[in-house]
């Protein structure tokens, strides 16, 4: 049996926990919402007036809806159009994030339903000087990350990436969780299409915001011929997702995905029992029906509900979903541990939206993929983030990390963390792509690691190049208040080293190549290389730890946990398990067979967990 991901119930904890904050604060000059009248533009569903950058010499549109209203019979169906307009709209704020459990209580929701909605950042055109033809400049639409459960745009000011940059950014929010996701026989009985019955209606959000991108990003000065989707961690997971749709083929052009995992859902693990014949996962459909008629007091238990659905007919399980209200559905996942985030499965291979194949398959065959020039590259030291929360080597108080008790382990778990994810989000996947003979997938590791202190943290040492750091530098967050120093103990360094990776972000965005960065001065970045010792990816770094330069070890998830089984550094057998355990947590690629036969069995006195069903 396969072990189940908590890297899916886990990812972006460092956007929720990091991000939150630092982000927040680097946004916190944020622009009077007054209209600048040279704002105004047309776009195909009526006019509207933006704003101008309060900090940055850019025009931001806020709250533009891409997508009419997913509520009521539009509930877990492909988004339709917005509705056209006749006045002008004001679009001065942000629209409402997506129904989500709260960050700083998971027992409460925010967010509405109606959250179709996109920012829009491009450099100050004046009315009669937008860019028209040839002189359009590259569109970045970025995915925003939360483990697929929580998050929102309100994160990313890309006003520094587009006036400085030269392109035109489109910050994009879509459903989340089981309002995102969510497959279920009922719903497909009665859905009208194809795309109605796949379940990934999160997915078909950002494929509606690349149609809306075609229609409306000319009058912005942006190219609808050149469009590159970019995200990190559940971000780079939706990246992936449209590498693997046949619906979103010809939408982008190119690819980015920093820190986000390939993988995909069968319909079983999305939709059965967790102890059915072929199992499913925890917060499958199943799963989710059951606790909520445990809730209501329909069934007194478990096995109840399950007799309770098997009766049911499929027009009844349909009404019963749709008669509940957001608050209702999230209830089941309020015992989530991480701030807010919940798992229940995503990516379903349903075969219109997302191919029927498993994706490194679909990666391997230029016909199962849209081949694109894709970046794909991890972080350092990714899992750093959540054993400051997890890690038995961490002394916290009330949930709060204090210091690291055991430098040895905690570093250890953290190199390993790294190395797998860095398997498992680039190394397989770069190298499934360039088996078709591409010479377009660029890979990369973000090595940065130098924080200052914060209060009785010591930054680099608890941080260091931990999972959501690399979103600061590619957005160039780099005035952070009165913790800038906290997270940039150099901070010049720590601003070239951002301007560096802009520049290769939007010269690939204008090119599909990063080559040497816009100005052609930077390291040269190439394709990853065919051979075992050919370069593979560039790593990020200050010139103080060596700077940009490519490097070419590649690893896979059978590799890592090899290395893992033979690293003499490890003081004991328990020690290296326990590590193991915690990989395992994060890949479906590590099942429990594995575990218990690593060292010859020598993890089998403290097992994996097995799979535990919604409440209880």
């Amino acid at each position: 049996m396969r072990s189940e991901s908590v890297l899916t119930h886990r990812l972006v904890a460092a956007p929720a926990v990091l991000l939150l904050g630092l982000s927040l604060l680097a946004c916190s000059t944020e622009p009077v919402a007054r209209p600048d009248p040279s704002s105004a533009r047309i776009l195909a569903q009526g006019p509207i007036l933006g704003l101008a950058h309060e900090t940055h010499d850019a025009h931001v549109w806020r709250g533009l809806p891409f997508a009419a209203p997913p509520v009521g019979e539009l509930r877990w169906r492909a988004p339709r159009p917005p509705e056209p307009w006749t006045e002008t709209r004001e679009a001065l704020q942000r629209g409402s994030k997506c129904v989500q459990l709260d960050m700083a209580d998971a027992s409460e929701v925010v967010g509405s339903e109606d959250c179709l909605s996109l920012d829009v950042y491009a450099p100050r055109f004046a009315q009669d000087s937008v860019p028209v033809g040839a002189s359009r400049r590259p569109v970045m639409l970025w995915i925003h990350g939360g483990g697929n459960s929580i998050g929102s745009g309100e994160l990313y000011d890309a006003a520094r990436l587009a006036a400085e940059s030269d392109v035109v950014v489109v910050v994009v929010q879509y459903r989340l969780g089981v309002l995102g996701w969510l497959s279920h026989p009922a719903l497909r009985q009665s859905a009208g299409d194809a795309a109605d019955a796949s379940g990934n209606f999160g997915t078909l959000d950002t494929i509606r915001a690349l149609e809306w991108v075609q229609e409306n990003v000319a009058v912005f000065g942006g190219d609808p011929s050149n469009v590159t989707v970019f995200g990190e961690s559940a971000g780079g997971i939706n990246v992936f997702a449209l590498l693997l749709s046949p619906r979103a083929k010809g939408l982008f052009h190119r690819a980015i995905a920093q820190s986000g995992v390939l993988f995909s859902t069968t319909r079983a693990d999305a939709e059965n029992f967790i102890d059915g014949a072929e199992p499913g996962m925890s917060g499958s459909s199943s799963e989710i029906l059951a606790a909520l008629l445990v809730e209501d007091g329909r069934a007194k238990d478990r096995e109840a509900a399950k007799t309770a659905l098997a009766s049911m007919e499929p027009s009844a399980i349909e009404a019963y979903l749709r008669g509940k209200a957001p608050e209702e559905l999230l209830a089941v996942f309020q015992d989530s541990p991480m701030g807010g985030m919940y798992f229940s499965p995503n990516v379903f291979r349903d075969g219109h939206v997302i191919v029927d194949a498993p994706p490194l398959e679909a990666f391997r065959s230029p016909e199962t993929h849209n081949a694109v020039p894709t970046i794909l590259g991890t972080n350092r030291e990714e899992t750093k983030i959540f054993s400051l929360f997890t890690s038995p080597h961490v002394r916290r108080m009330f949930g709060v990390p204090l210091s690291v008790t055991d430098a040895q382990a905690f570093d250890l778990g953290s190199e390993y963390g790294g190395l797998l994810w860095k398997a498992q989000g680039a190394d397989e996947p770069a190298t499934a792509l360039q088996a078709n003979g591409r010479n377009d997938v660029f890979g990369y590791r973000f090595d940065w690691d130098e924080q200052g202190d914060l209060l009785w943290l010591d930054l680099d040492r608890m941080l260091g190049a931990a999972h959501a750091i690399d979103v600061l530098f590619v957005f160039g967050f780099m005035d952070l208040g009165r913790f800038t120093s906290a997270m940039y103990a150099d901070l010049p360094s720590a601003e070239e080293l951002s301007a560096q990776m802009r520049s290769y972000w939007t010269e690939f965005a204008r090119v599909g190549d990063p080559g040497r960065g816009r100005d052609g001065s930077l390291v040269h970045w190439q394709p990853w290389g065919g051979t075992p010792s050919a370069p593979k990816y560039m790593l990020f770094d200050s010139k103080a730890d060596g700077g940009l330069r490519m490097a070419s070890e590649t690893l896979d998830v059978k590799g890592v946990v090899s290395r893992l089984e033979t690293d003499e550094r490890y003081p004991s057998a328990a020690l290296r398990c326990e590590t193991l355990k915690e990989l395992a947590q994060f890949s479906p690629s590590i099942s429990k067979e594995d575990y218990a036969a690593f060292s010859h069995g020598a993890c089998s006195s403290d097992p994996l967990p097995a799979r535990t069903p919604l409440g209880g």
